[in-house]
């Protein structure tokens, strides 16, 4: 589930939080968690390992002239992109509103109202640039959007890709921009829960846990190349049908 919904416009921590809820399950715990991001992260890695090589690059050598290309300002749009996520997973994590936040009620709701606003980008957005020409003020939206999917239900790529919709790029670049937005935040998540995880003292099942990095990893390697593949000639409008129907039989479950 973690594979297949994180980069989907369709929230991966909502899901993951409603289904032990909606079956009776037990909570999966932090160290699956951490281990099903680690293959979403590993996915993204080698879906995007021929573009990444260059990008570092291009990136390392900016650090030594101190002058732009187009792939260095790409990365420095990534890096400077992560700052508002990081700053708000902060500022939750020091006022304790974890447990708020996972509100089957605020899911719900996120879930339908960030779907029209997805549907709304689709339709309106000019779709004319690519990732590559964002201006600084394009990047610090998205990166404020990206902070906004701390709320589950919202989805971090969804909303992220609906912010560059409406910004103007095409459907192509602003799903790449968002998979490449998830490597740092994927990291930085990853190494909070693992901070949390070890000063917890918990036993490890590392056998289950290797098998969901396995299968965390080839669902979502799957999910990213079919999407971008698809998104030219089915659009948005399917995952916005289908947050509106689950948000719906959310509200009348609760």
């Amino acid at each position: 589930m973690q594979g297949l919904t994180e980069f989907l416009p369709i929230s991966s921590s909502g899901h993951l939080i409603l289904f032990p809820k909606l079956t009776g399950w037990q909570d999966q715990g932090l160290a699956f968690d951490i281990a099903v991001h680690v293959g979403s992260l590993l996915a993204v890695l080698l879906y995007f390992r021929h573009d990444l090589k260059p990008l570092l690059a291009s990136w390392i050598l900016s650090c030594k002239t101190k002058q732009l290309t187009l792939e260095s300002r790409l990365v420095w749009a990534i890096g400077f992109a992560t700052i508002p996520v990081g700053l708000a997973g902060l500022i939750i994590s020091i006022a304790g509103w974890e447990d708020q936040l996972r509100s089957p009620m605020l899911i719900a709701s996120s879930t339908i109202l960030f779907g029209l606003l997805l549907w709304e980008s689709d339709v309106s957005g000019t779709k004319n640039r690519d990732e590559f020409h964002l201006t600084w003020r394009d990047v610090l939206l998205i990166g404020i959007a990206q902070a906004i999917a701390l709320i589950p239900g919202t989805s971090r790529s969804g909303i992220t890709i609906t912010a560059a919709l409406f910004l103007g790029l095409n459907r192509q670049a602003a799903a790449r921009f968002s998979f490449l937005l998830a490597i740092p935040v994927i990291i930085l998540a990853g190494a909070s829960e693992t901070v949390t995880l070890i000063n917890q003292n918990i036993a490890v099942d590392w056998t289950t846990l290797l098998l969901a990095v396995v299968f965390s990893a080839i669902s979502a390697y799957l999910c990213i190349k079919t999407f971008i593949n698809l998104l030219n000639h089915i659009g948005m409008l399917p995952f916005v049908l289908y947050r509106l129907g689950l948000g719906a039989v959310l509200i009348w479950m609760i």
